[in-house]
């Protein structure tokens, strides 16, 4: 197969032996080849800019900036970009916040070669590139009511080991509504206490540690 009708893929990874991994992975296809790889999201732009690749392999965790901010800045500049995120996390919320900010893809690390060849393939032809146990993950959580920001930023603080007075110091608001809004989060989340919310909310991605 010609250059001119393979895949071109841009890779984004920090981690040289991850990236030494996909390339291998990748130029092992007769219909694709690795075009360019960037390890940081800045970088990341860049190397777009300058190559064009058909689809981007994104890291979700970069040196300095998510990969979900990066895909974001591309797309701003070039609308049809079409970017597969690729993670160790498989948390929903992290997800969700991947497939809204554009992304057409998301996979996981541990997912098998071929699994990321053919979210390659589908991703090319204008399809998503979700694993059926990762639509699966997603489809879950869909009713899930989701935190306010408030909450979110209470969780954090709970996260640090902060009790509900250091809590209500910081966000200039009282212990007791401190107090209410730890109840709606368990409530939400289905945590029995205020460890296991952070544990919940941790694999979820709606916090990072």
């Amino acid at each position: 197969m010609s250059d001119g009708s393979r895949i071109r893929v841009l890779s984004v990874d920090d981690h040289p032996l991850m990236r030494e991994g996909i390339a291998a992975i990748v130029n092992s296809r007769p219909d694709m080849n690795i075009v360019a790889q960037a390890a940081t999201g800045a970088e990341a732009v860049g190397t777009y800019r300058l190559h064009r690749p058909d689809v981007v392999l994104m890291d979700l965790r970069l040196p300095d900036m998510s990969g979900i901010d990066a895909l974001v800045r591309i797309r701003a500049e070039f609308a049809d970009a079409r970017v597969i995120i690729l993670t160790t996390f498989e948390g929903d919320v992290e997800i969700q916040r991947a497939l809204k900010a554009g992304a057409r893809g998301y996979l996981l690390k541990s997912s098998p070669p071929d699994e990321l060849v053919q979210a390659i393939r589908h991703v090319h032809a204008g399809k998503k590139g979700i694993p059926s146990h990762v639509a699966a993950h997603l489809a879950e959580h869909m009713s899930d009511e989701d935190l306010t920001e408030r909450e979110v930023e209470v969780l954090r603080h709970v996260a640090e080991g902060n009790r509900n007075r250091d809590i209500a110091e910081k966000l200039f608001i009282s212990e007791e509504t401190v107090k209410v809004h730890l109840k709606h989060i368990m409530d939400k989340l289905g945590a029995s206490d205020r460890t296991q919310a952070v544990a919940i909310a941790v694999r979820r991605g709606i916090i990072q540690l």
